[in-house]
């Protein structure tokens, strides 16, 4: 859950009672190990092609760093803010969260939101200010928060946003590690410049989806509570008058 000063405090629940972040912490796990397999896949098949199959039995040794790899890059995940995730993702340093753009620059370019009626839900001009704007989108999230659709482009915003944070930390550590169990110095550069596009598209990703977060949660209050467009008044058709006949005369 995004508060107002731009830190994820707390996740919604959904129907199954798990929060958002337990929810999506599996998948975290996976990303880890297929990135701590692959580099050891990596460091173990060039060695066999350098030296051959006895880099088999003496490949054990790329363990150690591929281990302290691991350990190092699933602590410093941990340690990372919010905030600095945000700053990853967003690629800004002050008032990194689309919801600081959210009246300004995203509720105009979303083709669903009817801005005119977000204005008589908010009650007042949209304010200009980046944190005022967060504010604001706050309150209308809380509101909004348990709705499926916002839950649902919540937990992916959040799981990249994750991922992103761990992509950073895997080109770093693991990128070092790389070049010092891979034999070969080509091979190991191009590890780390797949590191380095690994981040690139979970990065844009998780940008997208945080925007797509920001908009929904406008769309959907905006859908929910505006008024109805008005009914047509309905029109009576006038019958043509016909002048009255006189009954034929009967004989006595």
């Amino acid at each position: 859950m995004t508060s107002a000063d731009g830190e994820a405090k707390a996740t919604p629940r959904g129907e199954t009672g798990k929060s958002l972040k337990d929810q999506y912490r599996w998948q975290l796990w996976i990303i880890v190990a297929v990135n701590t397999l692959f580099l050891y896949g990596v460091a173990q098949a060039n060695a066999i092609k350098v030296d051959g199959l006895r880099a088999i039995f003496t490949g054990a040794q790329n363990l150690l760093p591929v281990g302290v790899a691991l350990v190092v890059a699933t602590v410093l995940t941990g340690l990372l803010s919010s905030e600095a995730k945000a700053r990853l993702v967003f690629l800004r340093w002050h008032h990194a969260l689309p919801g600081h753009r959210a009246f300004s620059v995203h509720a105009v370019r979303d083709p669903r939101i009817d801005v005119a009626a977000l204005e008589r839900i908010h009650g007042a001009a949209f304010p200009v200010d980046p944190v005022e704007q967060n504010r604001a989108w706050y309150r209308i999230y809380k509101a909004m928060e348990n709705d499926a659709a916002v839950r649902q482009v919540h937990r992916d915003f959040l799981l990249l946003r994750d991922y992103t944070g761990l992509c950073a930390v895997f080109f770093v550590f693991y990128g070092a590690a790389g070049l010092f169990v891979i034999p070969s110095t080509k091979v190991g550069l191009t590890y780390l410049l797949m590191l380095a596009a690994q981040f690139v598209l979970v990065r844009q990703a998780a940008s997208n989806y945080g925007t797509r977060f920001v908009t929904t949660v406008l769309a959907r209050k905006t859908g929910k509570e505006a008024p109805a467009a008005p009914k047509p008044p309905k029109t009576t058709q006038l019958r043509a008058w016909k002048a009255p006949v006189d009954p034929p005369n009967q004989k006595k």
